[in-house]
């Protein structure tokens, strides 16, 4: 079984080619199983989502493939509130991953 997570760090270019092979490989069924955490100035960049890329975004939400996003960053960056409206789930980044790792799932990072 393949068991994927793709852990979204960038704010730039790198976060919407995370987000289109996301939603790529979600609605291609590329994987057994797939997750999308966010982490670091992502996250700041998910506040200011537009487009297609915002269209991905909330699709991947919305059939729960987004797992969550860092509850500290959220926290010293201010933008805590703003990430609970669009209905992202926070919680500690370090944790999450090593569950995935646990897991099984491979790691790719944009």
């Amino acid at each position: 079984m393949t068991k994927v997570l793709f852990l979204i760090m960038s704010d730039d270019t790198k976060f919407d080619l995370g987000i289109r092979i996301s939603y790529n490989s979600f609605k291609n069924r590329r994987y057994d199983e797939m997750k999308v955490l966010f982490f670091g100035p992502s996250q700041k960049r998910l506040t200011q989502l537009d487009g297609d890329i915002k269209s991905m975004f909330h699709e991947l939400l919305q059939n729960k493939i987004v797992d969550s996003a860092c509850i500290g960053i959220a926290e010293n960056m201010k933008i805590k509130p703003n990430l609970e409206s669009l209905g992202i789930s926070l919680m500690p980044t370090s944790e999450r991953v090593a569950h995935f790792v646990r897991e099984g799932y491979e790691i790719i990072s944009f």
